[in-house]
């Protein structure tokens, strides 16, 4: 089975609670933490990533935080993953070296890569927060709390 780095996962975690729980102010790290368990130090990583990818706004000061840069039906979990796998690939570029990894493993690969893109291109985060809601997460936003930048 294919595992997505945990950085991905995190990511997609953090977008949603974003998207799941946008009131007028922002959301904070500590929040996230609390309620989805993603330890801040790769948290903090995670989102300075999204903010420079253009998916997160940070927002500074004492009631400070994160919050969506487009309307959540504008952002695709394609759009995340991609974010996190740029920062990743910077990290840590992998390269076939030998002729069947060039030729045959690296094209095979990138087709797998491109088609699990694909479908999570098809994914919105209105759609993801629409799968929340109808699951019940632990902590809904209040009615009429739901606001879109």
């Amino acid at each position: 089975m294919l595992h997505l780095p945990k950085k991905m996962l995190y990511a997609l975690e953090a977008v949603v609670d974003i998207a799941f729980n946008a009131r007028p102010d922002p959301v904070q790290s500590k929040e996230i933490t609390k309620r989805q368990g993603i330890p801040l130090r790769y948290l903090e990583q995670v989102m300075q990533q999204l903010v420079h990818g253009g998916i997160l706004k940070g927002v500074r000061g004492p009631r400070g935080g994160y919050r969506l840069a487009r309307e959540r039906r504008r952002i695709t979990a394609g759009d995340v993953i991609r974010v996190i796998s740029a920062a990743e690939a910077e990290e840590n570029e992998q390269i076939f070296t030998s002729e069947i990894g060039q030729n045959v493993v690296g094209p095979l690969w990138n087709d797998a890569q491109a088609s699990l893109l694909a479908e999570l291109d098809s994914v919105t985060l209105e759609d993801l927060c629409q799968r929340a809601l109808k699951k019940g997460p632990a902590e809904a936003p209040a009615e009429g709390s739901h606001f879109e930048i």
